[in-house]
């Protein structure tokens, strides 16, 4: 049984899983799109993660799961949310696991569930998670989903852990994973901070899934992860692939913050361009190390360079229309803008004035 076999990983996962020969039950909502799983021969089961009663049902005759379902999400008044489908999902799904008495689980957490690396440095299984502070609850979640799986790992469910990085590549036709290409894209990062992330193939994440289950220590967790970049080389290469003009404002991550906490007093909520999350998030250095799922899966991913063309071709391919409309340049106001901050540090010495960071 699969739960998420409809989303970005998920929908990969399947069709490796069906090139394996498996027999397989999607888990899957009525509202579910299934443009990823075309072609595809699987048996629907109508089940919420959060419905105890359907998850028992969908599970009767299975042998093994793959726990993929979850939600990604930045936005403000999403965090309640995020705990229901994330943290308590989690446990409904994997403590019915443990009653059937399944040969194996592979659960989906995420790389975010280790915290971020040290500025310039990078993080492994290894790390101790302090990132509670930061207030991001999509972080926070993950954690504390990871948390319950490892205590129902200890209590006898036989579950192997992979935590994928920033999944790019084609398919995400729900936006989310690879929304940042498609800002970009679209022109909606004018300003830009210090930053980085380790990207990875959705393509190598779902042979990683594979080799979980084949390959995977009980109770271990494996980062699944390619290429660290900086959102300085990322935006580079974005910009060279898709003739989109580089974002022409890069400010200090204090300030990039202190901006954010101020559009939220002044924009309806919900109605900002980026939350305060999204900038704690893009701050932060999620770049790790994935040498532990090369030595004990025999996890091999794919170049890296190939991984971001793939991703700005899909939403060349798919948004073409409302790309087309888009502006390839840059405003001449914010190349103005760029160039101030380049010539002083007044504006940010005056943010940093105007506008005390709160809880920093």
């Amino acid at each position: 049984m699969v739960t998420g076999g409809s989303g970005f990983i998920g929908s990969h996962v399947v069709r490796l899983l069906a090139e394996r020969g498996d027999d397989l039950r999607l888990a899957l909502r009525p509202r579910s799109r299934l443009d990823n799983l075309e072609g595809v021969d699987f048996e629907r089961f109508d089940a919420d993660i959060l419905d105890r009663q359907s998850i028992r049902r969908a599970l009767r005759g299975v042998d093994r799961v793959f726990h993929i379902a979850g939600l990604l999400s930045t936005r403000p008044g999403d965090a309640e949310r995020l705990f229901q489908v994330n943290v308590e999902g989690t446990r409904i799904v994997l403590e019915e696991c443990l009653r059937a008495g399944v040969e194996r689980v592979v659960y989906t957490s995420s790389a975010a569930a280790f915290g971020p690396a040290p500025e310039g440095d990078t993080a492994d299984e290894r790390q101790l998670f302090t990132a509670g502070h930061l207030g991001i609850p999509y972080v926070n979640s993950m954690h504390e989903a990871e948390v319950e799986a490892l205590r129902l790992a200890a209590r006898g469910l036989p579950l192997v852990v992979v935590n994928p990085c920033n999944v790019f590549g084609r398919g995400d036709i729900y936006a989310r994973a690879t929304s940042m290409v498609r800002r970009f894209l679209l022109g909606r990062f004018p300003v830009y901070t210090n930053g980085a992330l380790n990207v990875v193939d959705v393509g190598d994440v779902a042979r990683g899934h594979v080799l979980a289950d084949e390959r995977g220590l009980v109770g271990e967790r494996y980062i699944l992860g390619n290429r660290n970049y900086t959102t300085d080389r990322l935006f580079a290469d974005l910009a060279r692939l898709s003739g989109v003009e580089y974002p022409p404002v890069k400010v200090d991550p204090t300030v990039a913050l202190r901006l954010g906490q101020f559009v939220e007093t002044v924009v309806p909520r919900g109605r900002a361009p980026i939350s305060t999350e999204e900038i704690k998030l893009t701050t932060c250095w999620w770049t790790y190390r994935n040498a532990k799922a090369k030595r004990e899966l025999g996890f091999q991913p794919s170049p890296h360079e190939d991984t971001i063309e793939a991703t700005v071709d899909w939403y060349l391919e798919r948004d073409a229309d409302r790309l087309a409309r888009s502006r390839r340049t840059q405003p001449v106001q914010w190349k103005v803008l760029a160039a101030g901050l380049g010539a002083t540090t007044g504006p940010m010495n005056a943010m940093r004035r105007l506008w005390p960071l709160n809880g920093r």
